[in-house]
């Protein structure tokens, strides 16, 4: 299918692919560099010299010394040229096991000198080549190993986790958080299930399912750090039974087949991770409210100046913040709204946000919103003061920027409650039901005198005698967990596959 392939596709999130450092494990395919290092074994095996080679296929020994050393990634021609002049099979040459330990030493230390993290030590490259003692190969590949773990427990902190939100964040401001190719994706796949439109039902999730040849499975002892584990051996996704109290197993089972639709590879940072994260909920959301059938119904709506998120969660039967999510990752584009939304807890602190509207969310000194907390004006906050809280409530806030209205539902979860709220500028409001609203509030934030700090009186009469202790956001605060998918425990994971898999 066109939807599997590289994630790096023009119109995504995932970042750029980067050098990394060296690795051991073999890729999908063949890259120059083992490609170059088998050549180079068939060669000298062969008992042939370069200009020997060079000189029967029709080219220079200096351009056949670049391809064995990776530097030149050869073309299919030239290969089956060199492998027929080699009276080698060509596959021997396209393998992607290195030939010998030291050609897979050679290889490691090669990509450890191309990272970009080496390149930016200003240091020069060791020659690379048969008189480099094989002890000095060995250590010089542990020394860059050894930098690089460093240089990932630097990298798993709280401060380098907001900025790569911060980042993620701008990336999807730029593209008014519409994906036009994860539309796609989704757009044929609910074709090719033959989706009659509206809401996508959980026999239609397991005939997706089907047709990407996976088989969903409800389990009971899926590992506890985990959502969902997918066995890409026996093709299975394994789900938590519904009585686990998870969230719908239909945005949870279109997640997981994300990864494999989107293409996504091991993430190689806590960045990649949180933007194949995001990627993931986009991809489930467009298939649980449908970009056709849920645009059409917003294009009416606005004509009717009667925008509710309401409806949008009512007619596609998805949660407030599913629909309140899709309504941002379509406003912008389809209704030319600019939009911002939050989900914040009970006491104001920002779980999640976005905006291309102009609004101004607290930051800290790196630019990140998470973890930060907004104005108790906010109508985020203010719906938690209303006197029934299964209602939405619609406030004007005039804020620094301008005055946005705003509509907020209090979502009732395991950890607490919380907020989630979307907001528009005045000039957009005449689009919304709701809008006729006399709520109003100023926020005069960052000013210290806003909300930060108490009424006089109330300090006059405490300050000094009062010691709070702090409910900590552990999860803004702590450092990043280890692993490759941080926080999930790979032992737990392969003991799971290992009792599940079919015999």
């Amino acid at each position: 299918m066109s939807t599997t392939s590289s994630p790096a596709r023009e119109g995504r999130l995932t970042r750029p692919r980067r050098e990394t450092a060296p690795e051991s494990k073999g890729s999908a395919a063949p890259d120059a560099l083992t490609i170059g290092r088998r050549l180079r074994h068939v060669r000298t095996e062969a008992g042939r010299t370069l200009g020997d080679v060079a000189e029967q296929v029709g080219m220079s020994p200096s351009a056949l010394s670049l391809i064995e050393t990776g530097k030149r990634e050869p073309r299919l021609s030239v290969l089956t040229a060199l492998a027929e002049t080699l009276d080698t099979p060509l596959a021997d040459l396209l393998t992607t096991a290195p030939p010998t330990r030291r050609a897979s030493l050679e290889i490691r230390l090669e990509r450890a000198q191309r990272a970009e993290s080496y390149q930016q030590l200003g240091l020069p490259a060791v020659k690379i080549g048969p008189r480099l003692p094989m002890e000095a190969l060995e250590a010089l590949i542990g020394m860059h190993e050894a930098m690089a773990a460093v240089q990932a427990e630097r990298a798993a902190t709280p401060e380098h986790a907001r900025l790569a939100n911060a980042e993620l964040r701008e990336r999807m401001r730029a593209a008014d958080n519409y994906f036009g190719e994860i539309e796609d994706a989704a757009g044929e796949l609910l074709a090719a299930i033959k989706h009659p439109g509206g809401p996508i039902s959980r026999a239609s999730v397991d005939r997706l399912a089907g047709h990407l040849g996976y088989q969903l499975v409800h389990i009971s002892d899926l590992p506890g750090s985990t959502r969902t584990v997918t066995d890409m051996r026996n093709k299975r996704v394994y789900l938590p039974q519904p009585e686990a109290g998870q969230h719908d197993s239909r945005s949870l089972a279109l997640q997981a087949l994300g990864h494999l639709v989107l293409g996504h590879e091991v993430p190689e940072s806590y960045a990649d991770f949180l933007s194949q994260r995001v990627e993931i909920n986009y991809f489930a959301a467009a298939l649980l409210i449908p970009e056709r059938d849920a645009v059409a119904q917003l294009q009416q709506a606005k004509k009717d100046k009667d925008i509710a998120i309401e409806d949008l969660r009512d007619a596609f039967a998805v949660s407030y913040e599913t629909a309140a999510h899709r309504f941002t990752n379509l406003a912008t584009h389809h209704l030319g709204i600019p939009v911002h939304f939050m989900r914040i807890s009970r006491d104001g602190v920002i779980y999640k946000a976005y905006e291309n509207d102009g609004v101004n969310f607290p930051t800290d000194a790196s630019g990140a919103i998470e973890g930060q907390r907004v104005c108790r004006e906010w109508t985020a906050r203010q719906v938690f003061l209303q006197p029934d809280l299964s209602q939405a409530y619609q406030q004007y806030t005039d804020t620094r920027t301008g005055t946005y209205w705003c509509t907020a539902v209090v979502d009732r979860t395991h950890d607490g409650l919380f907020a989630v709220n979307v907001g528009v500028r005045y000039q957009d409001v005449k689009w919304m039901r709701g809008r006729e609203t006399t709520s109003r509030s100023k926020s005069r934030c960052p000013d210290p005198g806003c909300c930060a700090e108490p009424p006089a009186a109330l300090s006059h009469r405490w300050e000094g005698q009062a010691w709070p202790s702090a409910r900590a956001h552990s999860h803004l605060l702590a450092a990043m967990p280890p692993g490759v998918f941080p926080g999930v425990d790979d032992t737990e994971v392969y003991d799971f596959l290992d009792r599940h898999a079919p015999a």
